[in-house]
């Protein structure tokens, strides 16, 4: 390769991986709001009165945490809520 190429080469690089990165960033938002609105459903089915109050009292993300924290604490825990 000639001089000229590896420097087309060098300047095209960036180039194309910011183009791959917001293509990339494109295909993966509609993923995670899937998976939010999973989490939220969950919440929403299997939260106790105490994790609704903090939802109402200080907002979604310290209900949320309380929740992933009693799901984490419970004995034998799969990670993820029983039926009632």
């Amino acid at each position: 390769m000639t001089a000229t190429m590896i420097g087309f080469l060098v300047l095209l690089f960036p180039v194309l991986l910011m183009a791959f990165m917001l293509i990339m960033e494109r295909i993966e938002e509609p993923l995670t709001r899937v998976a939010v609105q999973r989490e939220v459903e969950e919440f929403l089915d299997h939260a106790n009165p105490d994790e609704l109050n903090t939802l109402v009292r200080e907002g979604p993300e310290s209900a949320m945490s309380r929740f992933r924290r009693r799901l984490r604490r419970r004995p034998g825990g799969s990670g993820q809520a029983r039926q009632r």
